[in-house]
């Protein structure tokens, strides 16, 4: 809630009932607690909700949004709670800016996380574009993230719920688009709140699964979705040991990541292996010890910079770092190379660190959100 009680809870000096908020619906409990909130307190709401892909084809898949039960969930939301709803296509949309790129960083070795690309690229992109079209005066989404007002304008902070925290997704949002987004669970302490709101304003989908997959990967193959966007992409090739000992052959590099150790195909071994390098040109799988992956010196580009000073304007930051969704945020040192890249040095090395995921950039004492950028081979 904003601390002057000029301003209503999403900060507009005006009654809920004249400010539009547009709410990206996925059809999930987070997104349809947001809206349902919003309209009972008086807003002027108006649900969105993006098909990304053929969801005829998606309909018997749970565990991932924007399938078509999803869209008919959304639906199912505003009617009971008495707001407009639109469906809009961005099948192609979707395919251009996130699926075709997926399948080229993986053929390139790469562990892409699409899932960013997809709100840099398409949520926060285009449906941003789509809410002002409406002349909405915000949009306001399910994630659990806080948008806080500083000094110098809104800032991004982690939710106050660690384990549902999303700014590792969010790292690439503007300082543009924060002025435009409200992120209303950020504040909620657990998940049991955001359903108990859901349950509050007698939702259909209270009980309702959270998603797990990539919505356009079934039960996680990878490797599956980049054949059929990619065919001919699964090459055989060597598994080779770093020292140089061919271990074995593998049926594509796609079905590997950095730092896997399972399913490697090469048992009888006395040591643990894991897959320490992709070799695309080599068709190579290269594997070796634990310790090899252990990395110190992480080249990132493509960076967006939340500071309040220019990024490159002094040459070196003390932050926090995830190198992953799932690592804690790590000590590190960042040396801007240029304003939109940068090495970045981990204070203690980090394992399996791999091109294609986020670096993102945290506060050291605090739970702001500096930025990030995106890791690649240097």
């Amino acid at each position: 809630m904003p601390l002057d009680p000029a301003l209503n809870s999403l900060g507009f000096a005006k009654p809920p009932s004249q400010t539009r908020v547009v709410v990206a619906m996925s059809g999930g409990v987070d997104s349809s607690v947001v809206a349902a909130q919003l309209a009972e307190e008086g807003y002027d709401v108006v649900g969105v909700t993006l098909q990304l892909y053929d969801h005829g084809a998606a309909l018997a898949k749970k565990g991932a949004c924007c399938a078509g039960i999803d869209i008919h969930d959304a639906r199912r939301v505003s009617e009971e709670m008495g707001f407009p709803h639109y469906v809009l296509d961005y099948e192609n949309i979707f395919k251009d800016a996130v699926i075709d790129e997926f399948a080229d960083s993986y053929l390139a070795g790469a562990t892409p996380v699409p899932c960013i690309r997809c709100n840099e690229r398409v949520k926060f992109k285009d449906l941003l574009e789509t809410a002002k079209d409406l002349q909405a005066d915000c949009m306001a989404t399910g994630h659990y993230i806080q948008r806080k007002l500083g000094e110098h304008g809104p800032e991004l902070h982690c939710a106050a719920d660690a384990a549902r925290d999303q700014s590792y997704f969010l790292f690439s949002t503007t300082p543009q688009q924060l002025e435009f987004l409200r992120f209303p669970l950020g504040h909620l302490a657990s998940k049991a709140e955001t359903r108990a709101l859901a349950v509050k304003y007698g939702l259909p989908v209270a009980d309702k699964p959270d998603s797990q997959d990539i919505c356009f990967v079934p039960n996680g193959d990878y490797a599956a979705v980049i054949e059929k966007l990619r065919p001919g992409a699964a090459d055989p090739g060597e598994i080779v040991h770093a020292d140089g000992r061919v271990l074995g052959t593998h049926e594509g590099v796609i079905h590997y990541t950095i730092g896997q150790r399972r399913g490697l195909g090469i048992g009888g071994l006395s040591e643990p292996l894991y897959v320490v390098k992709l070799d695309v040109d080599a068709k190579q799988v290269i594997v070796g010890p634990k310790e090899m992956l252990a990395t110190r010196q992480v080249p990132v580009r493509e960076i967006n910079w939340l500071g309040d000073t220019a990024f490159d304007a002094q040459p070196e930051w003390h932050v926090s770092v995830k190198v992953r969704s799932t690592r804690p945020p790590r000590e590190a040192v960042i040396r801007p190379l240029s304003a939109t890249t940068a090495e970045v040095e981990l204070l203690n090395p980090e394992e399996g660190v791999s091109p294609g995921q986020a670096c993102v950039f945290y506060e050291t004492d605090g739970t702001r959100i500096l930025g990030g950028g995106w890791i690649w081979k240097g």
